[in-house]
C-alpha cells in the first residue's frame, strides 16, 4: 500500500452470514473510491490476533465496524477506535443494535439489502475521504475534544450553555498551511463567545446550517508535531414555559457542526459530531 493510500478497516464478525456484505457491500464500495479495506482474516501476522487487531486500527485512516448482533468482540473494538480518536462509521441491519450513546455517530442502516448498503455507504465514505484529504492537505488534524453543558433555568425559560475545546493537531513532518479564518457553522439560535466577547456571525454558507461564526485562532501555522487549541462557548435557549408547563433539568445537544479553515491553500472543512447533556447546576 503507497504512503498517500487511504486504509479502512472492517471490524465485524466473522460469520458466514456477513461474507457477502463484507466483500459486496464494504470491500467493493470502498475499493471503487480508491479506499482499501481489509478485515484481519484476510492478513497475513505474526502477533496474536488481538494485538493484530489493535495495530490496524491504529494505522488505520477509516474504522468501518458492523454493529448488527450487537456482538462483544467488535463493540469492545469500536470502543478502542474511539479512544484512539479515530473516524468511525458505524454499519447495522437493525437500529437497535447501535447503543443509545453511540447513535449521534455516523451510522447506516442497511437492514438486509446490500445495495442499500453500497449506495449509503458509497456516500459515507465519500465523506471520510473529503475529511482524510482536508487534514492531508492543510496537515491539520481536527477533534472535538470536549463539549461541556450547563443549564441556565428560570421560572419561564431554560437556556443552554455548552463549553467547547477543540483541538488542532499536525502531525506531520512539515509546516501546516497559514490559518487566515477559523469558522464555526451551527443552526439557528446560538450565540458563540469567546474570551468573554460576542463572536462575530452571519448566514451561513454551507447547506444545513443557518449560521457561521467567526472564531479567533490563538496560532497562524502548526509547526511539524505541535498543537494548539480552540475554546469557546455556545449558548442557545432550549424551551420556554408555557401554560404551566414544567421546564425539565436537564437537556441532551446531538448532532453536527463543521469547523472550516480559512487557509492560503484554500478551505478545508471538518465535521464535528457533538452530544453534550445540560444539567442545572444545583447550586
Amino acid at each position: 500500500m503507497k504512503e498517500d493510500d487511504i486504509f479502512a478497516f472492517v471490524l465485524m464478525p466473522f460469520h458466514g452470514e456477513f461474507d457477502d456484505i463484507y466483500r459486496l457491500g464494504i470491500k467493493e464500495t470502498a475499493s471503487a473510491l480508491g479506499i482499501k479495506a481489509e478485515r484481519v482474516d484476510e492478513q497475513i501476522f505474526t502477533e496474536g490476533m488481538l494485538d493484530r487487531i489493535y495495530r490496524q486500527i491504529e494505522v488505520s485512516d477509516i474504522v468501518i465496524a458492523d454493529m448488527s448482533e450487537q456482538n462483544a468482540n467488535v463493540f469492545y473494538e469500536v470502543g478502542y477506535a474511539h479512544g484512539r480518536e479515530k473516524l468511525c462509521i458505524l454499519l447495522t441491519k437493525d437500529a437497535k443494535d447501535i447503543p443509545f450513546d453511540l447513535k449521534h455517530y455516523r451510522h447506516v442502516v442497511y437492514e438486509d439489502s446490500i445495495s442499500k448498503l453500497r449506495e449509503a455507504l458509497t456516500d459515507e465514505l465519500a465523506w471520510a475521504k473529503s475529511q482524510i484529504e482536508a487534514a492531508r492537505n492543510s496537515r491539520v488534524k481536527v477533534s472535538l475534544s470536549s463539549a461541556f453543558g450547563n443549564l441556565e433555568k428560570t421560572k419561564y425559560s431554560a437556556k443552554g450553555i455548552i463549553d467547547f475545546k477543540i483541538d488542532l493537531h499536525n502531525e506531520s513532518g512539515v509546516t501546516s498551511s497559514e490559518i487566515e479564518a477559523v469558522y464555526f457553522y451551527s443552526s439557528d439560535g446560538w450565540e458563540l463567545k469567546q474570551d468573554g466577547k460576542e463572536c462575530p456571525s452571519t448566514n451561513s454558507d454551507v447547506p444545513d446550517f443557518s449560521k457561521r461564526h467567526f472564531i479567533s485562532c490563538p496560532i497562524r501555522k502548526l509547526h511539524k508535531n505541535s498543537w494548539a487549541q480552540l475554546k469557546f462557548s455556545a449558548t442557545k435557549y432550549l424551551a420556554f414555559s408555557r401554560e404551566g408547563e414544567e421546564l425539565k433539568d436537564s437537556y441532551r445537544v446531538a448532532g453536527r457542526s463543521v469547523l472550516r479553515l480559512v487557509t492560503q491553500d484554500g478551505n478545508f472543512d471538518y465535521d464535528l459530531s457533538i452530544d453534550a447533556e445540560c444539567d442545572e447546576i444545583p447550586f
